[in-house]
């Protein structure tokens, strides 16, 4: 939730000026970074899926990433598609000429950030080490680099940024409980029994089911934060899958992508109103540019939902799952 924020809020700090001063209309630049933002929830590390293994019983994290990072590019591709057609209609430049070697010192400065995703993703995969394991290499690296490397964070900082820490853990270990104590109440009173009952009675064909629970995990993305939403759903809906003979890694996807659209969908998506609020426009202003966007993140949830190789390719292919 925060990291989707901050992407939101330090990208679109940056871009929406510069777009508008290349002539883009600033509803239309507010749109571009809004529409691309959820990406960090599904490209890895994120702590969607870890989230999503948790509440699953244990679905492999390594292969959930790996799918995860295949469903992420493709969001990714669509936005850029929609932003490429509505740039060149409204003719807005396209291309950019930057500074001999400035390409290349960005892409140097940019090297030791980079492999933090490196080291924590390929570790994973490999079974190298756990995602716990690699949580705590992840912060030591990360401590290394600012303080060392990049110089930007000094140690009087460390004080507000543990305590931020403790109170985000507190919170994330109070949604588990909660959680746990939610499942457990409705597993002894029958409802996952009896909501898989109701959704499975609409139809007997797969394809109908897997529309059904797309539309209402749509629904609840655009009401409720992806955090409680995993914890408190993941039980409810896996064993109707499970029943339908989906694997847990595809639902886990198509879960976290279903509500990760919801992050920037009103009335609650905080990142639509985060994005207006930087790009200093009105959130009516990017509702309507937003519109094709959608276009293409649903488009591309509808593959990755009714052809699972195309997000589990992946994973098979690197042994994981």
């Amino acid at each position: 939730q925060h990291r989707r924020q901050y992407d939101v809020w330090s990208i679109g700090g940056v871009m929406v000026p510069m777009s508008a001063r290349e002539g883009y209309d600033r509803g239309f630049a507010a749109a571009v970074n809004i529409a691309s933002a959820p990406t960090g929830m599904l490209i890895p590390p994120t702590t969607a899926f870890i989230l999503y293994a948790l509440a699953s019983g244990g679905t492999s994290i390594a292969a959930l990433f790996a799918g995860g990072l295949v469903a992420g590019v493709l969001w990714g591709v669509g936005c850029m598609l929609v932003t490429l057609v509505v740039a060149k209609r409204r003719n807005y430049r396209v291309f950019f000429t930057v500074q001999k070697g400035m390409a290349l010192k960005v892409a140097v400065e940019a090297i030791p950030s980079l492999l933090l995703i490196v080291i924590i993703v390929g570790g994973i995969v490999q079974g190298i080490f756990t995602a716990i394991e690699a949580s705590a290499i992840a912060v030591v690296y990360t401590l290394l680099l600012t303080m060392v490397f990049y110089r930007t964070l000094k140690i009087k900082d460390l004080p507000s940024i543990l305590l931020q820490t403790v109170v985000m853990t507190g919170v994330i270990m109070f949604l588990l409980a909660t959680s746990s104590a939610m499942s457990f109440s409705m597993s002894i009173t029958n409802i996952p029994a009896a909501l898989s009952d109701m959704i499975l009675g609409i139809s007997a064909n797969k394809l109908v089911i897997l529309l059904v629970i797309t539309v209402f995990l749509l629904i609840i993305g655009a009401f409720m934060d992806i955090g409680p939403a995993i914890l408190i759903f993941t039980p409810i809906l896996l064993p109707i899958m499970a029943k339908l003979g989906v694997d847990p890694v595809h639902f886990g996807i198509i879960m976290i992508y279903n509500l990760a659209i919801g992050t920037i969908t009103p009335p609650v998506g905080s990142g639509l109103y985060v994005g207006a609020s930087v790009g200093k426009v009105k959130v009516e202003e990017v509702i309507k540019p937003l519109l094709p966007f959608y276009g293409a993140i649903i488009g591309v949830l509808l593959l990755i939902t009714y052809i699972p190789e195309i997000t589990l390719f992946l994973p098979r292919l690197l042994g994981i799952m």
